[in-house]
């Protein structure tokens, strides 16, 4: 059986990614602009052997940034790597990339805890 979270309805969405989301859902497109503020995870890469002369490294990720804390019926919106790395149930990425016909990304299938 699916878990329902206390927070999702209702709840405010607020986008913590660089670019606008459309968020395509049973009931129609919510159209999610950014915020302002963008969430991010810190990254440091270590350098390991090249392989065939092509440098390869190995990335530690740090703390996170632009993240706030918990509020009561708010919702943010972070890339995945964010949410992974907050592992908290106020914190989603966006769902499935919906494509045009040049591949590029133009929405999503709802939201998802990657997690």
């Amino acid at each position: 059986m699916a878990r329902r979270a206390q927070w999702l309805v209702p709840a405010m969405l607020i986008n913590l990614t660089p670019h606008g989301l459309a968020i395509h859902a049973p009931a129609g497109v919510v159209t999610l602009p950014p915020s302002g503020s963008v969430a991010r995870v810190a990254t440091a890469a270590e350098p390991l052997d090249p392989a065939d002369g092509i440098p390869v490294s190995r990335t530690a990720y740090g703390q996170i940034a632009g993240l706030p804390e918990p509020k009561p019926g708010v919702v943010y919106v972070t890339s995945a790597l964010v949410a992974i790395a907050a592992r908290r149930e106020d914190v989603l990425s966006p769902g499935e990339l919906i494509r045009d016909a040049e591949g590029k990304p133009v929405g999503c299938r709802g939201l998802t805890r990657p997690w």
